[in-house]
């Protein structure tokens, strides 16, 4: 397929898409014949605020392209406003094909000092705003017998990374919340997948240096350019990615990861029934040697990407 034609004429709403990777994305997305819904609410690095301006100047771009877009501000948090955002793309292009929930905010801090609104906010973006802009789409997507959805999850929550604790719950939730779309709404040909994307953004460049991110590595982040997520979630959007459902990829700079999913992978029985004793003296030693390793996504990826 063509650049121009792979998505041409499908309908994709791309949440948080004003800056960074969002923006990035629609704009691929326009380049091969995507007519795109731009939301933003246009806030600050910790969801503070709205402005209409950073949705709109990605319409313009889009518009510079040759193609279709419009603008929305609504907020992800809001459960009536995405019915909203939904409505107002089917009024306007006349359908909806995707969504693409990449809307975020950090409020970082050490487990010990963070405050329930800190907790709140990040699920509140992430978490919550995926489930609302997913529920608001669903039942269109299943009249239509089709749809796809692309869910940004982190490698903060698949492996752990310091000071995000709220961020990490987040994004791990998100990767749930994906497999269990995809088998409710697999009857209706609709997929749901999720991208662990590397690269720096406005939000990225609000996390202090330090224990979990040091300047050499901060500069390797750099060099990672949000334009290199947009293929996969684009790829996945399109038809064809139609044998892909329920999977978690990561996508860091020029490479792309296939992410393993929880899975039993020690199992031990016992006639008589477990007692902390004899968990104490069987199961702890047979286990421990497989236990997952106490890492950061640092010393996962501690390599520089290029």
């Amino acid at each position: 397929m063509s650049e121009s034609t792979l998505m041409q004429d499908k309908v994709v709403i791309v949440t948080g898409a004003g800056r960074g990777i969002g923006r990035d994305i629609a704009l691929l997305l326009a380049k091969y014949g995507a007519r795109v819904v731009v939301n933003d609410l246009g806030g600050d690095e910790g969801g503070r605020g709205h402005d209409k301006g950073p949705a709109q100047e990605v319409v313009e771009e889009v518009q510079v392209l040759g193609g279709e877009a419009i603008a929305n501000t609504d907020s992800v948090t809001d459960f009536d406003a995405t019915h909203n955002m939904i409505e107002q793309a089917i009024a306007h292009f006349g359908r909806v094909d995707a969504v693409i929930n990449n809307a975020g905010n950090l409020r970082d801090r050490m487990f010990h000092k963070m405050s329930e609104e800190e907790f709140d906010a990040v699920i509140a973006v992430h978490l919550k705003g995926a489930f609302n802009v997913s529920r608001a789409a669903a039942p269109h997507f299943r009249k239509q017998q089709s749809g796809a959805y692309v869910h940004m999850t982190s490698s903060s929550g698949l492996i752990g990374n310091f000071g995000q604790s709220n961020y990490g719950a987040a994004k791990l939730g998100m990767v749930g919340l994906s497999k269990n779309i995809a088998l409710d709404m697999s009857r209706y040909n609709v997929r749901s997948n999720c991208i662990a994307p590397s690269a720096w953004s406005r939000l990225i460049g609000t996390v202090p240096t330090g224990q979990h991110m040091s300047e050499e590595r901060l500069a390797s982040i750099k060099a990672m350019t949000p334009s290199k997520i947009a293929p996969m979630a684009v790829f996945l959007c399109s038809d064809a990615a139609s044998e892909v459902n329920a999977q978690v990829f990561g996508v860091r700079n020029n490479e792309i990861f296939l992410y393993s999913q929880p899975r039993p992978i020690r199992g031990m029985h016992t006639r008589e029934g477990w007692t902390v004793e004899s968990i104490t003296e069987r199961v702890l030693p047979a286990m421990k040697p497989s236990f997952v390793p106490f890492e950061h996504s640092g010393q996962v990826f501690p390599w520089t990407a290029e």
